[in-house]
């Protein structure tokens, strides 16, 4: 068992390394192999294998008791900082019956049927971005291509009216940092309070004109439900408005940028795809599965667990689920986990992660990936990407994206 000792000053995860966040893949290989549940610096329990990590986030013995959890790291006066006030409303932070009854207010915009009726306007959203840049000859991927989609899609959801959408097209993508499970500094505390209420200011007048104008969107909904009394308050209103604002784009543009670098760092799966497009839909599970845009999903146990991948878990403690180890776990991908396979069968990767907070709009996102990347493949064919080895990934690990990724056809 000498495979164990590591090398002094090598942890096992140190998540936001730049090499970790490069390619993280050897590392949760080593983690799978050596320690499948790590126990971190700061006292969280890491699982890395695919049983274990689907086990969890399905175990109604786990959930998600934001406000202990972070009160334990950070201290009793942190849920006076606005930005953790407001993330312990959101529906991905809290647990029955709040979360059941937070989720039960917004499942309807996020069912199958009305998403499947959202294709055409997200073609023509696609259509649109590719026509902007056709004639300049290159774009950035990012920026000019999947952030402007998924962006326009949850803005029109919302019912930001377009006059303010610019803002959104331009606002920055650093929030990121507020899920990784390395604790903020203060500065970055102070950063996410500044962005933090900026955007209360901005929906707090936009709910006052949905009260006054209601229009066919998820806003106006939760506006009238708010009135309904005792379903939601103000306060968790606008903090679910932020969650699934940023849910709704931040994920989307990730697996777009995810999937287009992966084609083109495997030309043989690329040159298939072209010549094959009925292949889209297994190659956006195969994507997800591949390089997740989110890595990671975290439980607290809220019981004694005598048992997990053969260690005991306290009451009270954090396990933090590594979505993309689990998705390249070979004990369910035995052929070859760690290649690119669009043609993979059985492909169910849990990039959306499971249990109660299955992502509601996991169907949304595979539908807006599909119809960007088909599209782009079919208008721009003679398109590449300037730097497929070497490009520049965001500084966050918990969502995994890029940059930026400038091509030119």
């Amino acid at each position: 068992m000498n495979e164990q000792v590591q090398p002094a000053g090598d942890p096992l995860f140190n998540p936001l390394a730049p090499d970790f966040i490069r390619d993280p893949y050897p590392h949760y290989d080593r983690l799978r192999r050596i320690d499948p549940i790590h126990v971190t610096p700061f006292g969280q329990f890491v699982a890395s294998r695919h049983a274990d990590v689907s086990l969890v986030m399905r175990d109604k013995r786990f959930g998600k008791d934001f406000v202990e959890r972070t009160t334990r790291r950070y201290g009793p006066d942190i849920m006076n900082e606005p930005v953790f006030r407001s993330m312990g409303h959101w529906m991905l932070q809290a647990d029955p019956p709040d979360h059941t009854r937070l989720r039960g207010l917004v499942v309807k915009a996020f069912t199958a049927r009305r998403v499947e009726d959202m294709r055409p306007r997200i073609q023509e959203i696609v259509d649109q971005a590719i026509d902007a840049v056709i004639a300049r000859g290159q774009m950035d991927l990012i920026e000019d291509f999947a952030f402007r989609l998924p962006v326009t899609v949850i803005c029109e959801m919302l019912g930001i009216p377009e006059d303010h959408r610019e803002v959104f097209y331009k606002s920055s993508r650093d929030g990121g940092r507020l899920l990784d499970p390395v604790p903020l500094s203060p500065q970055e505390i102070a950063q996410g309070n500044a962005a933090n209420l900026m955007a209360q200011m901005y929906f707090q007048q936009l709910f006052e004109l949905r009260r006054r104008n209601p229009g066919d969107d998820l806003i106006t909904q939760l506006v009238q439900a708010e009135e309904d009394g005792n379903k939601l308050t103000n306060e968790e209103l606008t903090a679910n408005i932020i969650l699934l604002f940023g849910a709704g784009h931040e994920t989307t543009v990730n697996l777009i940028g995810n999937g287009l670098l992966a084609l083109h760092r495997n030309p043989d799966q690329l040159a298939l795809l072209k010549a094959r497009p009925d292949l889209i839909t297994n190659a956006i599970e195969e994507f997800l599965r591949y390089d997740s845009s989110v890595q990671m999903t975290g439980r607290v146990s809220l019981e004694e667990i005598e048992d997990l991948g053969g260690k005991r878990i306290p009451k009270g403690e954090t396990v933090l689920c590594l979505l993309g180890s689990a998705n390249r776990d070979p004990a369910v991908y035995p052929d070859r986990p760690d290649r690119l396979d669009i043609t993979r069968s059985n492909v169910r990767p849990l990039s959306f992660g499971g249990g109660i907070h299955f992502c509601l709009g996991a169907q949304l996102a595979r539908i807006e990936a599909e119809i960007a990347i088909a599209t782009l493949l079919r208008r721009l064919p003679g398109l590449r990407i300037d730097e497929v080895e070497n490009p520049e990934w965001r500084p966050t690990f918990v969502l995994r994206g890029l940059k930026r990724l400038p091509a030119s056809w």
